[in-house]
């Protein structure tokens, strides 16, 4: 059977190390792409108006991104802010800019119980692949304090179509790269096809783009009772349609 040259992976943790090796901007490590820069900040200054940031409390961010909102918390006056991100490479690039930030994955938090008063998941939990997310909602829940409050973004209520297209030859790959990103994009990626073949291994392709976790509001807020919340409210997102967010607190 013939070796594979190009294979695929929607796999963020994968993802999230060549982001921060090859970012240009602290804000490439938002996901949201770099003319969205704005929006970031928009959004986190509305998450830190729902969840109310006190001088008394304790964030932990879970998938801190650029670190805006660690920011926001640290400028409301907060005692703590924690930034957690997938991988070491994001977090040195984060450290660099004065922020506590370490690696973890949502499913398993290398934080103690009850450590936290404010719970922070946006724009995470779509990444996570499904059967993961009963554990990261529980560690959650463990992380908060009696009555903390958690906030959970942007949780796709169906599938969406992947906007990255599939790609069948390395020739595929290229041309997209020209087309889209322009010559530069399309030499760097020409420099890994060739060092693949070098090495002998399938060049792998890493978009970024899939999401792996949707959920009905109503199917998210059952796995988050099972996960020991209780629901405060939930909303249709602002700005990006078929996303909602959810206000929750620690049931005991």
């Amino acid at each position: 059977m013939p070796t594979r040259t190009l294979v695929r992976s929607d796999d963020y943790v994968e993802y999230c190390p060549q982001t921060a090796k090859h970012a240009r901007d602290l804000h490439d490590l938002a996901l949201r792409g770099r003319h969205l820069k704005e929006l970031t900040k928009v959004i986190c200054e509305s998450l830190a108006d729902v969840v109310a940031f006190g001088p008394g409390d304790d964030l932990i961010d879970i998938g801190c991104g650029d670190g805006t909102l660690l920011r926001i918390a640290h400028q409301r006056g907060v005692k703590s802010a924690i930034g957690l991100l997938a991988t070491d490479e994001e977090v040195d690039l984060m450290r660099r800019t004065g922020l506590n930030t370490r690696q973890a994955l949502s499913h398993q938090l290398p934080l103690p119980d009850a450590c936290a008063s404010v719970v922070v998941s946006n724009n995470v939990l779509l990444a996570v692949p499904s059967e993961k997310i009963p554990a990261s909602l529980r560690e959650m829940c463990r992380i908060a304090k009696p009555g903390a409050r958690i906030y959970i973004g942007e949780v796709p209520s169906a599938g969406q179509k992947d906007p990255t297209p599939q790609f069948a030859t390395r020739s595929e790959v290229l041309s997209h790269m020209y087309r889209k990103h322009g010559l530069r994009t399309w030499f760097g990626m020409l420099r890994r096809m060739i060092w693949s073949q070098i090495v002998g291994k399938p060049l792998t392709i890493l978009p970024g783009t899939a999401i792996s976790f949707f959920a009905t509001p109503e199917e998210f807020v059952q796995l988050c009772r099972e996960a020991g919340m209780e629901v405060i409210r939930h909303w249709p997102h602002e700005h990006y349609g078929g996303r909602n967010n959810f206000l929750l607190r620690r049931a005991n």
